[in-house]
Formats: C-alpha cells, structure tokens, sequence
C-alpha cells in the first residue's frame, strides 16, 4: 500500500510530468482513453486506473473549465426530487454524500445548515415529512457511514429562525433547519485527475481530442492535438469514455452515426457577495416561480443562485446578463428584510447543465439523471447527472468500457478509494494547532490549507518556510498565499493565469477586483516554475485582464445574446480547433 506521502508524489501533474505523459500517449497503448476533464471524466479515469487499466484522461482546455466549476458548490440529495417520488434518486445521491463527506473526500466537503423559511402551519407539516423522509433515505439499508457526520433535521420556531438568520423576512412562520454538504467544484476535480495519475493514469490538459481512430471498421483509439503546441498524435485505445458534458453532442457529430441522446444545455448564474452583506448563520433554500432559490455560505462569502434557462449559444463560454443578475438579486431581497444592491455582488458565474434529451423511445425512458450509451463498440458517452453523483456516473462508464475489454476487468472498487489529501485528515485538522506553531503560520491559514490540500497542506506550508516570500497572501487577497500559485504550477497542471485565479485559486469571483490585483504577482510566480520569458507572462496577465473586462461587460447587457456578444471579445489562452 503506498503512503500518502508516495501517493502525492505521484500524483502531481507537474510540467515534467506532462511532458512524459504526452510522450506515453504517442507510444503506448492505452486500455481506456477518458475524455473529458470534469468531475465525471476525472472520476472515470480514478475508477478505471483503480481497477488496473491502463488509462488515459485527456481535457481540451482545463480540468473542471466547463460545468465542473461552475455549479451552485452543493453534494446533496436533491429535495425537490422527493415531490416527484424519486425515491432512490434521493437516496442513491445522498449515500454520495455521506461517502464524501465520511471517508472519500472529507477535506474538501464539509456539512452546510440550511433553512428552509414556512409561512405557515401547513408548509411546517408539509415540508417537515419532507425533509425528514430526506433525513430517513440517508441512513436507509442500513448504511452507517451514508450521513458522512451530517445532524438530523430539527424544526425552529420564528424566534429561534430570526436568531439564526437575522436578516431573514421577519414575517415567516419559523423553518426547518437540516444539513447538507458543499464542495469547492474545481479543486475536487483537480483532486480527482491528481488521484488517477497517482493511480499511473496519464493525465494531461490542453489535450484537444480531435476525431477517432478506426482500424478494419473498428474503433482504435483517438487523434489528439496538443493545444499548447499545435503538435497531431494518435493515441491507441481498446475504449474511449467520452465524459463531455454540454459538449457532447459537438463530438458526436463527428461520429458515422449519432448515439441514441442528446445533451441540452440549460444556464445557471451565481452571483458571490461578501459574508458582511448578509448576516447569518446558515443557508438559505426557497422556491421561486422559475427556479430554486440559494443562499449559501461560502466561507467569506455567499453565493446566490441559481437561474435555469435553455441556452443555446457559444458552450465554452456561458455569458451572465444584467436580467440574470437583476432577477438573482430580486428573488434573494424577497427573503431578506432589506434589498440587496448590484454594488454588493464581488463575482458572478455562469455554468450550463448537460441534461438529456432523448432521440428515440428508449434514451426518452433512460435515467433523468444519467445515461451511458454505447453508440459503436467500445465507444461510450456518459451524459447528464450531477456533481454529487459523478462515482456513480464515472462507474457505470467504465463498467460499459470494461464489457468491450474483457471479462477479467474487476468491479469498481471507488466507494473505498480516499481521494488525495483525505488520508487521516481528522487527526491533521484536530493537530491544527500545533501545525501552525511548527510551520509559525496563524491557525487560519492552516485551517484554509487543510479544507484545500487535506494531509498535503503541509506541502504547501513547507514551500512558504523554505521561502518566507511566499508566506505572503497574493494581493487583494486575505487568505490565498503566493506559495498557492507555486504548489499549483508544480503539482496541480496549472498551464495558464486563468487556470490558476479561476480554478486552482477562486479570485476571479470571491473579490470584487476579480483577482485583477493578484495578476502580475501570480504570472511572475507561476512563469518560474513554467518557464515564461516576460512576453509570455504579460500576454497570460493581458489575457486574464481582457477575460473580465469582457465578463463585466456582458454583465451589463440585456441579454443573452448581446450578453455573448460581449464575453467573445476576451482574449482565449487556448485555441481549440473546430471539429469537422
């Protein structure tokens, strides 16, 4: 069994590593190529490298760009799913998350209280059977570690309401106050594509897949570019898993014959205030006419969210309008005893769902949830689902590729595989205290690293001892430090600024300067560790700045078009090649 210590090390997608994999890629033959580098391609590469295949993820641009950073940061059940009697929906998605936030990944998803405001006797009756049903289907069957440490729901009076959320309505009825998990989107992802190179997966971003191999009529594997250079390989495969969310249909274009689903992409905008905007002590969860409505607590933050309507412009790059923002702020000021101000909101994100869309009878009656389809032998989509639920969906992908290798594939073992960092967390974080005397850094900041690294926070506290510099926080920054942008260039295959402000690190929407004022500082860092001459950085730093002058602006406009429109105009750091 390896250490964590082994398993980080070979882990870490670092320049050279990339190097070497793209190497591996052009010569060795691969049992199952995954592409796609959100959380379920990345959770398909840890499930098939954990059952001894020789795996290969590849992600055109960077891991968790599309949806995977850009949900509403929620691991949860879904109650809205309990009014349509799903019932093992709900409890398949919160045994995820008692698996998450329990043994598989308890550094990065921790409990979050919500209330859910009643205006009345009846809606106390109605949604607390609700809610305890919730309560009941996560430790159904029997299964002790499906809560993941999460309370049991408890209703609150009017007066025990307003003391835990001040600012809410004052004329409720009361609510119920029950538990739920939140994640940093990204960095699980990142985490996920570091625990399948550690596992020996070749792992590498900026990886365009481009078409498919065949050989005799049968698929062989994928043509690839590398978009950082421009170089053409074939990479030789008994299956691909394709993971691709929104973008699923575009590759299945290319294909002689479509899979039996379509993918609809439907846009969902957050917007992030700071903690000061709002004062209390737990979520917020309501409906709306057209959506549900969110106010989560976000460390120092909130977010607010979420709209869901069809988009069906450019998929790279969902736009947020000023109607977005506008309604966001309006649903959230009718739960709240004052308005809330466009001057409050620090960041905004868009991010588009996949949901499926059947093309014939049977993909009509497929899972409202998920769908693995295999269009071709040995070729496999997986679309639809959600972030909570990416094991399940990343296992059944794999369990269709392994039917095309061979029956000697074994079972998926994910459900007992810690994620790097997860290794003994409890006792790193109950040992908190004595980390920070011994690396003389404030508990707060080990407190941020561990929720971040887990067991491998002291690689970073290390690196800012070994050079006080980079003990510092980035500018416009409390709590990101200059060593976060040297850990996430070696280790995390951080390739451009945006990678690392916009995923990797999350100041392009948790300050109000979009992490402008950390641009030149973070390029500086990272080119040392990437090898960027001073024409290289400040093209990275133009391109950052260009991307959120264009963000803001499309937050001004009307619409959704003219709202794209505006977001176009950034400078892309990476130019994908149009599939034929």
């Amino acid at each position: 069994m390896r250490t964590s210590w082994s398993r980080s090390q070979a882990g870490r997608l670092s320049p050279e590593r990339r190097r070497t994999d793209l190497e591996r890629l052009a010569s060795e033959p691969f049992d199952v190529v995954v592409v796609g580098g959100g959380a379920t391609g990345a959770g398909a590469a840890v499930d098939a490298a954990g059952r001894g295949l020789r795996t290969a993820l590849l992600e055109a641009r960077d891991f968790a760009s599309g949806t995977s950073s850009r949900s509403s940061k929620l691991v949860h059940g879904g109650l809205r799913y309990l009014e349509q009697l799903e019932l093992g929906l709900v409890h398949e998605a919160l045994t995820e998350r008692g698996l998450l936030a329990g043994s598989l990944a308890p550094h990065l998803v921790r409990p979050v209280p919500f209330l859910l405001p009643l205006g009345n006797l009846w809606e106390r009756g109605y949604y607390g059977a609700g809610v305890a049903a919730y309560d009941v289907l996560a430790t159904a069957l029997g299964s002790s570690r499906s809560r993941g440490g999460l309370p049991w729901h408890r209703h609150l009076s009017r007066a025990g309401t307003l003391r835990a959320f001040p600012d809410l309505d004052p004329s409720i009825h009361g609510a119920i106050r029950y538990y739920d998990a939140q994640v940093d989107d990204a960095r699980l992802v990142v985490t996920l594509a570091r625990t399948a190179a550690s596992l020996g997966a070749s792992v590498v971003s900026s990886a365009q897949v481009v078409g498919f191999l065949r050989e005799g009529g049968r698929l062989a594997g994928v043509e690839v570019l590398d978009v950082e250079t421009g170089r053409r390989f074939r990479v030789r495969a008994r299956a691909v898993v394709c993971a691709t969310g929104v973008w699923s249909d575009e590759l299945a274009q290319t294909l002689p014959e479509r899979p039996g689903l379509r993918v609809r992409a439907s846009k969902g905008v957050h917007l992030v205030l700071p903690r000061s905007a709002i004062e209390g002590s737990a979520g917020i969860i309501s409906r709306t006419k057209w959506s549900v409505l969110f106010i989560i607590p976000w460390d120092r933050h909130w977010l607010v969210g979420t709209t869901d309507t069809d988009w069906d412009l450019e998929t790279a790059h969902p736009a947020a309008s000023a109607s977005d923002v506008a309604y966001l702020l309006q649903q959230a000021s009718e739960v709240l005893r004052f308005r809330l101000d466009v001057s409050q909101v620090e960041g905004v994100y868009a991010g588009l769902r996949p949901l499926l869309r059947g093309e014939t009878e049977e993909t009509s009656k497929l899972s409202r949830e998920h769908a693995v389809v295999e269009p071709e032998p040995g070729l496999c989509f997986v679309a639809g689902g959600k972030l909570t639920t990416y094991r399940i969906m990343a296992r059944d992908a794999v369990d269709a590729a392994a039917r095309r290798i061979g029956p000697d594939v074994p079972a998926s073992g994910t459900h007992l595989l810690p994620l790097l960092g997860a290794d003994g967390f409890a006792r790193y974080w109950d040992a908190r205290a004595r980390i920070a005397k011994r690396y003389k850094a404030p508990v707060r900041i080990v407190e941020h690293l561990l929720r971040r690294y887990g067991c491998l926070a002291p690689q970073v506290l290390r690196l800012a001892t070994d050079q006080p510099q980079l003990a510092r926080p980035l500018p416009g920054s409390e709590d990101y430090l200059r060593a976060e942008v040297v850990y996430a260039s070696r280790a995390e295959g951080a390739l451009h600024l945006d990678d690392l402000l916009t995923r990797r690190l999350r100041l392009s929407i948790e300050s109000f300067d979009r992490g402008t004022r950390a641009a030149m500082d973070a390029a500086g860092l990272a080119g040392t560790v990437l090898g960027w001459d001073e024409t290289r950085r400040a093209a990275e730093v133009e391109a950052y700045l260009h991307r959120v002058d264009a963000e803001r602006a499309s937050q001004r406009q009307p619409d959704d078009s003219a709202a794209e429109a505006a977001r176009l105009t950034a400078i892309e750091p990476r130019r994908l090649q149009p599939l034929p």
